[in-house]
């Protein structure tokens, strides 16, 4: 700044330092009264202005769009940092087995990456994802009776982005979303920053009561309906064959559309593979498919499969959202599967997870009240608990806690809060030593606790 320019001051008793033409430094006392003050300068740095400026500064009182103020965090990450904790032993969070991880092979496809696509691994793509691994994911559906071209797919940072695009491709704030009771909390999440209403149906063991849907429809007319059919989470369960074709029945009679979330369907344990409602119902069937449950989440790579006539409409949906999902990894699954190598690994997940399933049943039958009910999927990484109807399970929680031991509860699935007698066990994540360790303190909350409810 140029000698002679006036600067106002209206805080009282500030000392600022100015620089004259020599270099020379100049103290000056502001008085205390707030009244306007000429101050000749030669300079003042833009950092002291700031500082001073910096009390009036309050980002908490910004003016942030109320339905994020509003919304919820996800109980299922604020678990996770109680389960980081020395000691605690977590049935909380849908993680797979960290040990399950390929690392030795996915090391090899790093590398193969970057010696095949050199640094187009590295750089920007296409918002539907790198062809290759759309024809790649088409073919695999096709494999499973889903009649799928890569037309038909688009590449997400993981299947929660998936739900995302969807929540933001058609929710509208008062919109209707017909779901399972329980259903999926992320997929709550989603949606609940679009403010969606919910109406449910009910279940039972062979799934979502499909009878129920119809006069839902009509009272309601939602927007979509959405469900998570195989191995469901949080539950576990599967819908039938013969409901699977009523469904889509009656949504295609409707023109509503099912939002099937399907990580799960290949990790089954035992029984007959049941087809799935993509398959049956094609284009009135949005899919959504990950890779975080049959490689590892850290890659971050899901897709949606659904009409190629639509497919514009969610590329300019994740466009808005990250313009395309990550190039590198995309790549490394690509070889991942050019290697052939991804039907064996899943394999040894079932092996891995079946044992896992059986232990940790066994272990509540050993050391939990009888009167605490339980499913017993034939796959994915869950189990749903109920407790007698009075009870807690938010309740007891905090004593679980105490026992340095955790699971969801489950009223985060309910769209109501209902459910407050259920919680949710992972078997997928924890070792077999802690399985039975984990359940044995579990077996002591519950015995010493649930008579006091």
């Amino acid at each position: 700044m140029g000698a002679g320019i006036a600067f106002l001051a209206f805080e009282p008793l500030v000392v600022y330092q100015f620089r004259g033409k020599a270099g020379a430094n100049h103290n000056q006392s502001l008085p205390r009264k707030n009244v306007p003050v000429c101050v000749t300068v030669c300079e003042i740095t833009m950092s002291e202005m700031i500082m001073e400026k910096s009390d009036q500064v309050a980002p908490h009182k910004w003016r942030f769009s109320p339905h994020v103020v509003e919304a919820e965090v996800s109980i299922i990450r604020e678990m996770l940092k109680i389960s980081n904790l020395p000691g605690v032993i977590s049935f909380a969070g849908g993680l797979p087995a960290p040990d399950m991880f390929p690392l030795e092979e996915l090391k090899q496809s790093c590398v193969n990456a970057i010696n095949q696509h050199g640094s187009d691994s590295m750089q920007y793509s296409l918002s539907m994802g790198l062809p290759k691994l759309r024809e790649q994911i088409a073919a695999r559906a096709k494999s499973r009776g889903i009649e799928s071209n890569l037309k038909n797919i688009l590449i997400t940072s993981g299947a929660q982005q998936a739900l995302e695009m969807v929540a933001r491709a058609f929710i509208d704030p008062g919109d209707t979303i017909l779901t399972e009771y329980p259903t999926y909390v992320g997929a709550l999440q989603a949606f609940n920053f679009y403010q969606a209403r919910y109406e449910t149906v009910g279940m039972d063991d062979n799934g979502l009561l499909v009878d129920q849907i119809e006069a839902k429809i009509k009272r309601f007319n939602p927007k979509l309906i959405y469900v998570v059919t195989t191995y469901q989470n949080p539950s576990g369960r599967t819908l039938s064959l013969e409901r699977r074709h009523k469904l889509v029945e009656i949504a295609s009679r409707y023109n509503i559309p099912i939002v099937d979330d399907d990580p799960y369907s290949e990790l089954r344990f035992e029984g007959d593979p049941i087809t799935s409602t993509k398959a049956i119902g094609g284009d009135i069937v949005i899919s959504i498919g990950t890779f975080s449950k049959l490689l590892a989440p850290g890659l971050r790579i899901g897709w949606i499969n659904a009409a190629e006539s639509i497919m514009p409409l969610f590329e300019k949906v994740k466009q808005a959202c990250d313009l395309h999902a990550n190039t590198f990894t995309q790549c490394m699954i690509m070889d991942f599967l050019e290697r052939d190598l991804l039907d064996d690994h899943i394999n040894k997940i079932r092996e891995d997870y079946c044992l896992k399933r059986d232990m940790m049943i066994r272990a509540m039958k050993e050391y939990f009240p009888p009167e605490i009910k339980h499913t017993r999927p034939e796959g994915g990484l869950f189990l749903w608990c109920q407790l007698p109807e009075g009870a807690d399970a938010r309740e007891l929680l905090d004593y679980a806690i105490d026992e340095k031991v955790t699971y969801v509860i489950g009223s985060a699935f309910h769209p109501d809060g209902g459910g407050k007698n259920t919680f949710r066990l992972n078997f997928s994540n924890a070792s077999h030593d802690t399985i039975l360790e984990g359940i044995k303190r579990l077996g002591r909350v519950f015995t010493k606790h649930l008579e006091d409810m």
